[in-house]
């Protein structure tokens, strides 16, 4: 009898004991599940971003740690280089980043402002370069951030989101100094020797611009300006080297916001104005470079007024108005197909210069194309002549 009730209390005990461990085991299952589907949302919510092929994560750019590697020899001795991208501008700011990396020997560090909905189109295109060009540059994408109280005002001043170039020197405040330029450019040769000019600055200038126009007659600031402007014909912003350092201890940004306040319903060009407007009351504080560095259709579409070219050759285009794309300045477009086209496995010479020749001798009867094919190969041609030297 004794040994009966024995048996039965075990198997009571056996049945309390799997019970117990089924419910635990439930439990614990739930809560993985659970911390899963958590970790999941938060992935979906915060997504990083890739840097430069390396899987990094990239923190928002007014954290203290943002990823950075900031003490590594790209970040320290590179070329910084910043474009803001919005709308319908991927293609042609990829094309841009293309010019940089084929020429420039300095490691580079592409900072690119762009709507968010335009963050997977860069990373497919960056991630997938071959190795031998992606070992020049990192690069980290921002979204358009306009440390303000009217962000949509800012955002819509001129072309979309072009005012974010003002803000970049507090949204940057690790980084000495930067290139900015617009996304319509092309390099014609390396970054490095654009870069050199910040050694010509003095120790008031805290930022280099080309002038807007060579010749009064045809100039828009001195015509139609109701603003003040930078000296008799006022300056283009869209190739701006900045020493972030100086702007920022400077009065920048407050000066800016003052004179958009004060000027906000005379100016037609935005950003650009405001720039004009700031450096026409600390003339100081500019230095000027020549027009090759910011060639325009401006500068050939009447007469050649860039002279500096006749010796120089071109060193950095600029097609605004859209000419890359459109059919208002062919010569301007063929240099960008001839870019757009090239496919980094090919030669320099056997594909991009000798498909740019091509392409250029269809525009001879255009007015930006018959000053020559020379002015817009010749750095391309020394870069080929250069590297051919070093082989050999």
């Amino acid at each position: 009898m004794r040994k009966k009730m024995m048996f039965k209390f075990g198997v009571t005990v056996v049945v309390l004991i799997a019970v117990y461990l089924y419910y635990v085991h439930d439990v614990t299952q739930d809560e993985n599940i659970s911390l899963q589907k958590e970790e999941e949302d938060i992935d979906l919510n915060h997504e990083p971003e890739k840097l430069d092929g390396h899987n990094d994560q990239l923190g928002e750019p007014d954290e203290k740690d943002t990823g950075r590697p900031i003490h590594s020899s790209h970040w320290k001795n590179g070329i910084h280089l910043s474009v803001v991208a919005c709308g319908d501008r991927g293609e042609e700011t990829i094309v841009l980043l293309k010019s940089a990396v084929l020429f420039t020997s300095e490691p580079l560090v592409f900072h690119i402002y762009a709507e968010h909905e335009l963050h997977p189109m860069f990373k497919q295109k960056l991630d997938y370069w071959p190795a031998e060009y992606k070992l020049k540059f990192l690069y980290y994408l921002y979204n358009i951030t306009f440390p303000t109280d009217n962000t949509q005002e800012w955002k819509k001043l001129f072309k979309p989101c072009a005012s974010q170039r003002l803000f970049i020197p507090s949204l940057l405040p690790d980084v000495d100094s930067l290139l900015y330029v617009d996304t319509d450019i092309l390099f014609l040769r390396p970054l490095d020797e654009i870069w050199m000019f910040f050694g010509k600055f003095n120790s008031t200038q805290l930022a280099a611009l080309a002038p807007e126009h060579e010749d009064k007659a045809a100039g828009w600031y001195n015509r139609f300006a109701r603003h003040p402007y930078y000296g008799e014909l006022g300056v283009n912003s869209g190739v701006m080297l900045m020493n972030l350092t100086r702007i920022r201890q400077s009065t920048w940004l407050d000066s800016l916001m003052k004179y958009y306040k004060e000027y906000k319903l005379k100016i037609t060009w935005g950003d650009q104005d405001l720039i004009n407007i700031y450096f026409h009351f600390n003339p100081d504080k500019l230095y000027l470079y020549p027009c090759e560095w910011n060639y325009r259709p401006d500068h050939c579409m009447y007469m050649s007024v860039c002279k500096d070219i006749d010796l120089n050759g071109v060193s950095v285009l600029h097609g605004n108005r859209r000419v890359m794309q459109n059919d208002k300045q062919p010569a301007f477009k063929a240099v960008y197909t001839a870019f757009k086209e090239h496919n980094f496995s090919s030669s320099i010479d056997e594909d991009l210069l000798k498909n740019l020749k091509k392409l250029l001798s269809k525009t001879s009867n255009t007015p930006c194309g018959q000053i020559g094919p020379l002015v817009y190969t010749k750095h391309i041609e020394e870069f080929v002549m250069v590297e051919k030297n070093l082989l050999s």
